[in-house]
């Protein structure tokens, strides 16, 4: 069942306890175990407090087995980690506690919940487990969603808007503007709607994706770029695989020393057609995807890919959280196509063309670069006219 609300509006206390339950019929990717370390560097936030973790500071890490094979860690100030909402049952059994100074130990063993709260605890994760949610009945029959504190309290969150379907939940951080959502691999297609997707391609709501390639690496340095009109020439009245130019005869070798330096290159591209040609998905698909494939394999380096295929506003009026300017494609790479690793923003930059000046068809990629909090450059001021 899919909800969306603000971490603002609830109180202090529960913001660090919110749990968002899932249908029974997807895994949930539970902690499995709590990890301590000092921060390797500062870039790293806490996702409680979403403030900077000092290098040097001591972390607590809630690391969950992904499906995909790789941990995934969410890292938090000792102060903000949620012990008892992740379950931790006794200090000793964090990963690098015997690593840790004497003082940091007692720090740690105060986080022990009491055996009270372990019951407590215990009864929330079940719920969690058997997809909790209560509905509350009005005449409207439109159900209320239900979200569970530590203690077991409810608090009334948001109506499910009529006709909408259950799913991946997505929320806003009023804070930061940034889509929050809980991904999970089998929520994935092979499919987008009608269509068959080429190997090693995958669907996920209206968004498209590459699976990684060999020689694909993830990285703290993100490189990212539109497509159309910024790597690639192409016009709305030629389709096909083949239907492209490079933009600047100086991109392979750009990217080529980006990807040799350590960068991770991505592509965020708009593709409403594959939405909108209904009669003609397919030919949409395997024009979009043919394009990309071969340009791949022009410049010679792996490049994760995110295509969103939507149309910018959903059936209830509400905005596409995937595609540009609003930031999903970066999120979702972000939070769960990274292997973990902490992007460093100032060292991550992103190129598109859409950058609202006279001649260009939107300021989509200017403001995406923005919400996201990136450095942004134009395609002729990167590559070079």
């Amino acid at each position: 069942m899919s909800l969306r609300f603000s971490l603002s509006s609830l109180p202090p206390f529960r913001r660090n306890a919110v749990l968002f339950l899932i249908p029974a019929s997807r895994p949930l990717m539970a902690p499995t175990k709590v990890v301590a370390e000092y921060a390797k560097s500062g870039r790293s936030s806490c996702k409680s407090c979403s403030k900077a973790i000092a290098a040097g500071a001591l972390r607590l890490g809630s690391s969950a087995n992904d499906p995909r094979g790789f941990d995934l860690v969410r890292w938090f100030h000792v102060d903000c980690f949620p012990a008892e909402s992740l379950a931790l049952a006794a200090a000793d059994e964090i990963v690098g506690f015997s690593s840790l100074k004497d003082h940091e130990k007692d720090a740690l063993r105060k986080l022990e919940p009491s055996a009270s709260s372990n019951q407590i605890t215990e009864e929330v994760h079940k719920r969690c487990r058997g997809a909790y949610v209560k509905m509350e009945a009005k005449s409207s029959k439109k159900p209320k969603i239900c979200i569970a504190d530590e203690a077991g309290s409810e608090d009334l969150v948001e109506e499910r808007p009529e006709g909408q379907k259950a799913g991946s939940h997505l929320s806003v951080n009023a804070k930061h503007n940034f889509l929050q959502m809980d991904f999970h691999i089998s929520d994935t297609k092979d499919r987008y709607k009608d269509a068959t997707l080429p190997p090693k391609w995958i669907a996920f709501r209206t968004i498209i994706f590459n699976e990684k390639e060999d020689g694909f690496h993830d990285s703290e340095r993100i490189a990212a770029f539109d497509f159309d009109g910024c790597l690639v020439n192409t016009s709305v009245k030629r389709i096909g695989p083949d239907a492209w130019s490079l933009m600047y005869p100086s991109i392979p070798e750009k990217l080529q020393e980006l990807y040799k330096g350590g960068y991770k290159l991505v592509i965020f591209t708009n593709e409403s057609n594959i939405e909108r040609w209904k009669n003609k998905r397919q030919q949409a698909v395997d024009s979009k995807i043919g394009r990309l494939e071969n340009f791949i394999k022009c410049v010679k380096v792996p490049i994760q890919v995110f295509i969103a295929c939507g149309l910018g506003k959903n059936k209830d009026g509400t905005d596409d959280p995937f595609r540009k300017p609003q930031p999903g494609m970066w999120k979702l790479m972000e939070e769960h196509f990274n292997s973990s690793i902490a992007v460093d923003m100032d060292q991550s930059f992103y190129v598109g063309d859409a950058a609202g000046r006279t001649n260009d068809h939107s300021d989509a990629d200017i403001k995406f670069a923005k919400v996201v909090g990136l450095k942004f450059y134009v395609p002729e001021e990167f590559f070079g006219a």
